[in-house]
C-alpha cells in the first residue's frame, strides 16, 4: 500500500475517531434519552455488584420492552466497539488486545466515575463489563479484519 494511502486512512481514522468519541460524550452524558433528570431531581445512584443490572434487564424483558433492553445491554457492548476497533488503526502502538482491553476498562471506568460524581446515569459495574467486553470485540473485528487485509495486500498500515 502507498504511504500516501496510509496516510488517509489513517487521518480519516482520526477524524471518525474524534467524532466518536464526542457522540459518546454527548450519549453518556447530555443526551435526555437515555434516563437523564433535571438537575434538582438527580442523586447519587450506584450498582456494584456485577451481572445484577444485566440480570434484571433480562430478567424484566417483557416489562421494559425491546428497546429499554437493547439499549442498556447491546448499547453498552456496542458504544465500545469502535473504540476497540479505531484505535489500533489510528495509533500503532496499540495493536495489542490486552492494551485496547485495558484501556477500555479505563474509559469504561473514567465515565462511570463522571457520572458518578455529576449525579448522570448511574456508577454501575454492569456497564463497565459491557463497555470492556465492546472495547474487546472491536479489537477482534479490528484483528480480522487487519488478518484479512494483510493476507492480501502484505505488510502492516
Amino acid at each position: 500500500m502507498k504511504k500516501e494511502t496510509k496516510r488517509i486512512i489513517r487521518g480519516l481514522g482520526t477524524v471518525l475517531f474524534i467524532l466518536y468519541v464526542l457522540a459518546l460524550i454527548y450519549f453518556l452524558f447530555f443526551s435526555e434519552e437515555y434516563g437523564r433528570v433535571a438537575m434538582e431531581e438527580r442523586q447519587y445512584r450506584y450498582n456494584l455488584t456485577p451481572f445484577v443490572e444485566i440480570r434484571r434487564f433480562w430478567v424484566y424483558r417483557r416489562q421494559l420492552g425491546f428497546w429499554a433492553v437493547f439499549t442498556n445491554l447491546f448499547g453498552n457492548v456496542a458504544g465500545f466497539l469502535p473504540f476497540g476497533f479505531m484505535l489500533p488503526m489510528i495509533v500503532k502502538r496499540m495493536r495489542n488486545g490486552l492494551l485496547i482491553i485495558l484501556s477500555g476498562f479505563a474509559l469504561s471506568f473514567t465515565v462511570e466515575v463522571i457520572q458518578l460524581i455529576a449525579k448522570v446515569g448511574c456508577f454501575d459495574v454492569d456497564d463497565m463489563i459491557m463497555n470492556t467486553a465492546g472495547a474487546a470485540l472491536g479489537y477482534l473485528l479490528f484483528f480480522i479484519c487487519d488478518h484479512l487485509r494483510r493476507k492480501k495486500y502484505g505488510k502492516e498500515i
